[in-house]
């Protein structure tokens, strides 16, 4: 059924680029023969959960549980699933490979270095990540361009070489407060800890909340360069959109 291979990409970047969020998660569910929506439960996320639900659309949602996650996202998965009488697909990171990077640099190893932090984003993320998407045969996300300077380049569909499939970005071109808008006018649930200024909410351990007039994502990996900011979910060209570190 897929009609998207990476020759296409190109043209597809051209053609999707005036479409609706709805547009482009409808021609994912109908141009792969196996799409998946890979959701973090932010509000982005939960956008893209709201829009796949109401449309009925066949496109399973999984999320990535690295173990070091905020109560608060755990309540979420559960209120979301009652709300849209649906089931998002837990992942969890392999278990000896959690022990053996404890053992080996400690349990809070991503303060070491750059290094030790990829290796944790590295297990607890890619990984997991890796082996749902080897289920696909494209996948979805929530980037949005503004989000941080790693993503200004980014379209509505990408060529993800490092999973040698493609991604589709439906609110690339979205604000926050457009976010803000249609969760608000729809009534979508989220995380409780965006109203305590907390914008990009992931592991406990390396998220905080921002200070008024802070960069939006400052408040994960606070102790790293805002060009360093990405845990490697996200690559160009099978590279992670942070190339100033590779």
């Amino acid at each position: 059924m897929s009609k998207i291979n990476k020759k296409s990409i190109s043209a597809l970047q051209h053609e999707l680029q005036d479409a609706t969020a709805e547009q482009i998660i409808a021609f994912a569910a109908q141009n792969l023969a196996s799409p998946i929506f890979a959701s973090s439960l932010g509000q982005e996320d939960q956008v893209i959960t709201d829009i796949i639900a109401t449309g009925e659309l066949d496109i399973p949602i999984f999320t990535l549980d690295t173990g070091r996650l905020f109560p608060e996202t755990y309540d979420l998965i559960a209120e979301t699933e009652a709300r849209y009488g649906l089931k998002i697909e837990t992942t969890f990171p392999n278990t000896g490979k959690v022990e053996e990077m404890v053992r080996e640099e400690g349990i809070n190893l991503f303060h070491n270095s750059i290094e030790s932090r990829k290796r944790c984003c590295g297990v607890r993320k890619m990984e997991p990540l890796r082996r749902m998407l080897g289920t696909s045969n494209g996948w979805i996300c929530g980037l949005r361009r503004d989000q941080s300077p790693t993503r200004t380049e980014m379209h509505a569909i990408e060529w993800d070489a490092g999973n040698d499939i493609p991604k589709f970005n439906p609110l690339i071109n979205w604000t926050l407060e457009d976010v803000l808008a249609y969760i608000k006018k729809n009534d979508v649930p989220y995380n409780p800890l965006h109203d305590q200024g907390f914008i990009s909410i992931g592991c406990a351990c390396c998220t905080r909340a921002i200070e008024p007039g802070e960069d939006i994502r400052a408040g994960r990996w606070w102790w790293e360069s805002p060009e360093q900011k990405e845990c490697g979910l996200h690559v160009v060209d099978g590279k992670i959109v942070r190339s100033k570190d590779l």
